[in-house]
């Protein structure tokens, strides 16, 4: 009997019914972002911990500062994702240093994680309908999509880095614009 009933629970937590009816759920959905959030900032409490969690996201956040940097002549010179705190206390996961940070480059540069949001979105479209379907693939798809779009988010640092030449905001401004009246 008790074999059975595990049996049972095994086959429904791998049927791609249950995984369909979560897909087309987004409370579901939603609910499960929440708990992996709370998870990771109770995580905060310790460094290490808190470097255990965020270390795919890290890496993959100052990747992209290291090749979009490299590529625009930003000269990277260092690269760590070992974490610290700061002066005011809290946590930096990881940095990218460049010695050649000017007008053209700095917005690339330092906003260069937002690449990661349409990497999520081709994983979404082409990637996800290629998986089996059942209930711990998609808890792990969830749990890569939100390390993929929470790394995706600039972090203050980054902003600062962005707008510390007028000359690059309005240059970008003007491209922006010129592409929007293109569409």
């Amino acid at each position: 009997m008790i074999v059975q009933i595990v049996e049972k629970i095994y086959n429904w937590w791998k049927s791609p019914e249950l995984y369909y009816a979560l897909v087309d759920n987004r409370f579901f959905l939603i609910v499960l972002v929440i708990i992996l959030l709370r998870l990771n900032r109770a995580a905060y409490r310790s460094l290490w911990l808190c470097a255990l969690i965020n270390i795919p996201g890290t890496i993959l956040h100052e990747l992209m500062h290291l090749l979009v940097g490299g590529f625009m002549n930003a000269r990277p010179c260092n690269f760590t994702i070992i974490p610290k705190r700061d002066v005011s206390g809290t946590y930096v996961m990881g940095s990218v240093g460049f010695r050649n940070i000017c007008f053209y480059n700095a917005i690339p540069a330092a906003l260069a994680p937002l690449l990661l949001l349409p990497i999520g979105f081709y994983i979404n479209r082409y990637v996800l309908p290629l998986i089996p379907m059942n209930l711990t693939n998609y808890i792990l798809y969830v749990l890569m999509q939100t390390i993929i779009v929470q790394n995706a988010v600039p972090s203050q640092a980054d902003w600062r880095i962005a707008g510390m030449y007028k000359s690059g905001v309005v240059l970008y401004l003007i491209l922006l614009g010129a592409v929007i009246l293109m569409f």
